[in-house]
């Protein structure tokens, strides 16, 4: 009989308990952040999934931004499945949603920069991407204390599109405020 290869896809509703499962795996240790599996269900669309031969063993999602960024998150290979090549197929499969969206970079946050670094990220700084601190890591509780590494793919972007939060403090930044 004829094995399946391991392959990525659009991830559907139904893959949503198995998404959650492989992010609580690594959640529990810092390595990625924990989501719910409501907030799975209702962001699915934005998620790939790694499998072979039918079986799920890893995902990753591309939360969209606008045409000027993207981020690349909850990417993870199950223990089980580690050192195949998944990761790489995922950020593969990520790249080319984005392509597709034409985004212009690609940003993420990390404590493995050495793997990204191997599929073309480099380090940024966090004030080079606004739209990210605003949206989800000013209300973090590691924000002050973060360990991840910041890394882009891509032009770095000229404008922001989310608001400054309320209490986010004096901007330092240069970017552009879009209203839309």
């Amino acid at each position: 009989m004829l094995r399946k290869l391991m392959r990525t896809r659009k991830a559907i509703l139904p893959d949503a308990a198995q998404i959650h499962e492989l992010i609580a795996t690594y959640s529990g240790d810092g390595t990625l952040l924990p989501r719910t599996l409501a907030e799975i269900c209702e962001n699915v669309r934005d998620f790939v999934v790694l499998e072979d031969d039918g079986r799920i063993m890893g995902c990753g999602a591309l939360h969209l931004y606008g045409t000027h960024l993207a981020e690349i998150r909850s990417i993870t290979v199950a223990p089980w499945a580690q050192g195949r090549g998944g990761g790489g197929r995922l950020v593969k499969a990520l790249m080319t949603e984005a392509k597709r969206h034409r985004v212009g970079c690609i940003c993420l946050f990390t404590r493995k920069p050495e793997f990204f670094a191997a599929q073309g990220f480099s380090v940024a700084q966090r004030d080079d991407i606004p739209d990210k601190i605003y949206k989800d890591c000013h209300a973090c509780p590691r924000f002050h204390c973060c360990d991840e590494v910041a890394m882009v793919r891509g032009d770095l972007p000229k404008f922001a599109i989310l608001p400054e939060p309320a209490g986010f403090g004096k901007s330092t930044s240069s970017f552009v405020q879009l209203r839309l």
